[in-house]
C-alpha cells in the first residue's frame, strides 16, 4: 500500500523474484514492468508460454516497487511464490 491518501495506480509498478535462498535486494536486472489491477493489487503473467518471464521449480521472494507522487519510492517485499 502507498502513502495515505495517495491514488498509486497512477504510478509504474515492478515486481523482481529472488530465489528465497537468495538474501540480497534485486539488482537493477531483476525488476519486470508489471500492471496495476483491480485497485492497489500489481500483476505480472508469470509461466512457460507467453509469461513476461519464466521461474525454473523453487521458492521465490516477491518484491514491489512504484513510485508515487510525492517524494519517496516504495520498495519492499511483498510476498511469496512457489513453482512446483
Amino acid at each position: 500500500t502507498g502513502p495515505t491518501g495517495v491514488d498509486i495506480t497512477s504510478a509504474p509498478v515492478k515486481l523482481a523474484f529472488m530465489p528465497a535462498a537468495n538474501r540480497a535486494n534485486p539488482a537493477a536486472g531483476d525488476w519486470k514492468t508489471a500492471a496495476w489491477a483491480n485497485g492497489p493489487t500489481a500483476r505480472l503473467l508469470v509461466g512457460p508460454d507467453g509469461g513476461a518471464l519464466t521461474l525454473s521449480r523453487g521458492d521465490y521472494r516477491v518484491w514491489i516497487t512504484f513510485d508515487p507522487p510525492g517524494g519517496e519510492n516504495i520498495v519492499g517485499p511483498s510476498g511469496h511464490l512457489g513453482i512446483i
